[in-house]
C-alpha cells in the first residue's frame, strides 16, 4: 500500500467514525522482507550478492513472522468501502480491568517479576501469544482467561 492510498484510508475512516471505533484496514498482499531488501538494492544501483549481501539471521526471542490485525475472539464488521473493517472488540468492566491493571503497575515497578508481570498482562489480552520465547508456555496456563464485561 503507498502512502497516498494510506492516507486516503485513515481520512476515510475519520469520516466514517462516529467516536470510539477501532478501524482496521485491508493493507493487501504482504510483501516479504526479503524482496524488499533486494529491490531497495536495486534501486540504489547495486547488485544482491555482489554489491551488498543479505544475511539471514532468524528469529530474535519474541519476534513474530506476521501481525494479527485483530485478536482469535474478535471479528469485524464491514463498512461502505471494502477496504476498511470496524472492529467489534471485547469490552471490559472498567473497575474489573483497572484492578488488574494496578496489580500490573505494583508487579511491574515494586517487586520486578518479568513472569508475573507477563502473565497479568496476558490477563488483559489473552490473545497474545508469545511465540518464540520463554513466556510461551503461559499461553496454554490463561488460553481461556479473560475478564467479562460485568452486567
Amino acid at each position: 500500500m503507498t502512502i497516498s492510498e494510506a492516507c486516503r484510508l485513515v481520512l476515510e475512516a475519520d469520516f466514517m467514525g462516529k467516536g470510539g471505533e477501532i478501524f482496521v484496514f485491508d493493507m493487501g498482499k504482504p510483501v516479504k522482507i526479503a524482496d524488499l531488501a533486494k529491490r531497495m538494492i536495486e534501486l540504489a544501483g547495486m547488485r544482491v550478492g555482489r554489491d551488498i549481501e543479505i544475511q539471514y539471521t532468524g528469529l530474535r526471542p519474541g519476534e513474530k513472522l506476521y501481525e494479527e490485525l485483530l485478536a482469535n475472539k474478535e471479528n469485524t464488521i464491514p463498512t461502505s468501502n471494502a477496504k476498511i473493517f470496524r472492529a467489534r472488540v471485547r469490552e471490559y468492566d472498567y473497575n474489573d480491568i483497572t484492578t488488574v491493571i494496578d496489580n500490573l503497575a505494583q508487579q511491574a515497578v515494586r517487586e520486578i517479576n518479568p513472569e508475573e508481570t507477563v502473565r497479568l498482562m496476558k490477563m488483559i489480552i489473552p490473545e497474545f501469544k508469545s511465540n518464540n520465547s520463554c513466556f510461551s508456555r503461559l499461553d496454554e496456563e490463561l488460553e481461556d482467561f479473560f475478564i467479562p464485561k460485568s452486567k
